[in-house]
């Protein structure tokens, strides 16, 4: 794989992380027991806090930026993306992707008590996908700026979206399900939003290419997306579950091990 041009490896990434998770999340939201939903925000919280500070941090600092400008960077870009997720504009799992775990049907949501009183709110399904595509595009500008950087360290941070986007996906999926759309409607558009990551990672590859001085950039404001998402939406979900902590704590750890040992990219 690596050997390929860096041009395809970008975009089989964005292809992977974009129509993978959807697969994914529909098989978990269509055919599978929800409770392997909840599994893998475990899994996706090891992946993304340790990717995060294990690889794109290091590498950041390795590119030439030292710490007094890493760091600041960090905060500024969780701010940021706490304050485009405040005003719907960046979305994540813990909104939709708590009505697909809890409830033990998504169309149980068709009923007066909806969990998002969706029913006919056309505009609401809209921004959600308008939202889904604009998280989706910002994916795949990581994933272009990662591959710039080290190509091992592009397929790591095409895992750690993958694993984070599943139950994004579902939540969306539940979301428009509640709303009244077909499942394969909903399965259309949510697969038509997860392409704007290849349209990302192409824009990302031609205009960070000529600016190679802004890659650590790009690699630390990823970083504060993976922390931001890891800490402020999966680790309070996290918290609240009951049942199988054993399996839960397990899967953290297994994520955390294929970044450190799966890689095959050290610092």
């Amino acid at each position: 794989m690596s050997s390929l041009p860096l041009l395809v490896q970008i975009t089989l990434a964005c292809l992977l992380g974009g129509l993978l998770s959807v697969a994914a999340a529909a098989l978990v939201m269509f055919r599978l027991p929800k409770k392997w939903l909840g599994l893998t925000v475990s899994f996706s919280t090891g992946l993304l806090l340790a990717t995060a500070t294990l690889h794109l941090l290091p590498e950041a600092l390795e590119s030439g930026l030292t710490p007094h400008e890493v760091f600041p960077l960090l905060l500024a870009g969780i701010l940021a993306f706490f304050a485009l997720e405040k005003f719907a504009l960046w979305r994540h799992a813990h909104g939709g992707g708590e009505t697909a775990v809890d409830s033990g049907d998504p169309r149980c949501a068709n009923h007066p008590h909806s969990h998002h009183h969706l029913h006919d709110d056309h505009g609401e399904t809209v921004s959600i996908l308008v939202g889904d595509g604009f998280h989706n595009f910002t994916d795949g500008l990581l994933i272009a700026a990662a591959f710039l950087a080290d190509p091992a360290l592009g397929w790591a941070t095409t895992l750690a979206i993958i694993a984070h986007e599943v139950p994004q996906e579902a939540g969306d999926f539940a979301i428009l399900l509640a709303a009244g759309w077909a499942r394969g409607r909903a399965l259309f558009w949510n697969g038509v939003s997860s392409l704007t990551a290849l349209a990302g990672g192409i824009i990302g590859y031609f205009a960070l290419e000529r600016m190679l001085d802004w890659v650590p950039h790009i690699l630390t404001l990823a970083a504060a997306s993976f922390l931001y998402i890891a800490v402020a939406d999966l680790m309070p979900r996290l918290k609240r579950e009951q049942q199988a902590i054993g399996w839960h704590g397990l899967l953290l750890a297994a994520g955390i091990a294929i970044v450190v040992f799966g890689s095959g990219h050290s610092h």
